[in-house]
């Protein structure tokens, strides 16, 4: 199988804002075949924090609290360090609203591995990816705080090469 054109793969998840880890999967399947030697290569990760309907959400009056995510090739329990060799990205945000109304904050921290573009891509031989995140309970009951993910990827044909890169990527913890 030659290289592929790049496209996109989108995901989201809703952590209940309670402080729960929450994860969803991202189906692989039509992507990544292991006995076929198809495997996925990520180029890129974009990520958003929103609220359900895609708008910036707010905080309750004079709070602050945080969202944290994290995209994994397997399925996690809790939040993970980025060293974990199961992390592919991740990210969190820390904000705060200063008003004594409820709104949007003020002041808003983004850190972690975003923006995330590799020189040669992540490549990935897993079925699924898992999209985790958790929520601090601070942030307004009018809307749900949605971390939104979108991956450019290609499929190509797993060689040597690529087979080695990928046992080296997946070595540590």
């Amino acid at each position: 199988m030659a290289k592929s054109d790049s496209f996109f793969i989108r995901a989201d998840v809703t952590p209940d804002d309670s402080a729960t880890f929450v994860s969803t999967s991202i189906d692989l399947g039509s992507y990544v075949d292991a006995l076929g030697k198809s495997v996925l290569r990520i180029h890129n990760v974009s990520a958003s924090i929103t609220t359900d309907t895609g708008l910036a959400p707010e905080m309750d009056a004079g709070t602050g609290g945080a969202c944290t995510w994290q995209l994994t090739t397997q399925d996690q329990l809790a939040i993970v360090k980025p060293s974990n060799r199961a992390v592919v990205s991740s990210g969190s945000v820390w904000a705060f609203n200063a008003d004594g109304a409820s709104a949007v904050p003020a002041t808003a921290y983004e850190a972690d591995m975003l923006p995330q573009e590799w020189t040669n891509g992540y490549l990935v031989a897993v079925e699924s990816l898992q999209l985790g995140a958790l929520a601090t309970a601070n942030w307004a009951a009018s809307a749900n705080v949605t971390v939104s993910v979108v991956l450019e990827c290609t499929v190509e044909t797993m060689t040597q090469a690529s087979a080695m890169a990928l046992a080296l990527s997946q070595q540590g913890n």
